[in-house]
């Protein structure tokens, strides 16, 4: 990838960005203040937690390691599979082993960013799918009382594709040789960060 392309992909990812906030601030304005309070939060949801911060960001990574189609196949296949897992939450399904999944996805994609390890896309579909429950589950029973529960998953999942955003957006620094050490040595921090969630989880 030659940078002056680089630059481009990373000024249109920070676009779209900008672009989905002023979005759920418009729907914000725009609907009644309980409902509101139910997306805005579902919105903030996602970056309230490192361990939501640094998986989101690394499915975004990860995808523009693994070049197209998996760049976009991957962001769209977490809030998809995320969505699934919030309404079993809301709906009082239980799913063993939240906060360990939680802290494994952080361990697992830390370590495939690290390793540029090149699964096939449906492997990694099945990989960011499974750990993108774990996470919609927590959002999911995580509703705060007399909220929306519609909104506030329209938000987390809004707040979520900004993440993914964040990290394809970093991510396209891999067609840079000096960018392709810095994010496996952001892997690194991410798979180290899992493991103390995963402490903090079975301790």
């Amino acid at each position: 990838m030659k940078v002056s392309s680089l630059h481009k992909e990373i000024i249109g990812g920070a676009l779209f960005s900008l672009l989905v906030l002023f979005w759920t601030q418009a729907a914000y304005a725009h609907v009644e203040g309980g409902q509101a309070a139910g997306l805005l939060t579902g919105l903030q949801h996602p970056w309230s937690g490192l361990d939501h911060i640094l998986a989101m960001v690394a499915v975004g990574i990860w995808g523009a390691q693994l070049g197209n189609p998996a760049m976009w196949i991957l962001p769209i296949t977490f809030p998809l599979m995320m969505t699934i897992g919030a309404m079993m939450g809301l709906l009082g399904i239980p799913v063993p082993g939240i906060e360990v999944g939680i802290a494994l996805s952080a361990i697992v994609l830390g370590c495939m960013i690290l390793g540029e390890v090149k699964f096939s896309l449906v492997a990694a579909v099945v990989t960011v799918g499974v750990f993108a429950v774990f996470h919609g589950h927590a959002h999911g029973t995580e509703l705060p009382p007399g909220q929306n529960g519609l909104l506030y998953s329209m938000g987390f999942v809004v707040g979520t594709g900004c993440l993914h955003a964040v990290g394809i957006a970093l991510g396209l620094l891999y067609g840079i040789r000096s960018g392709r050490w810095a994010l496996r040595i952001a892997g690194g921090f991410i798979a180290f960060m899992g493991v103390v969630f995963l402490w903090g989880a079975v301790a």
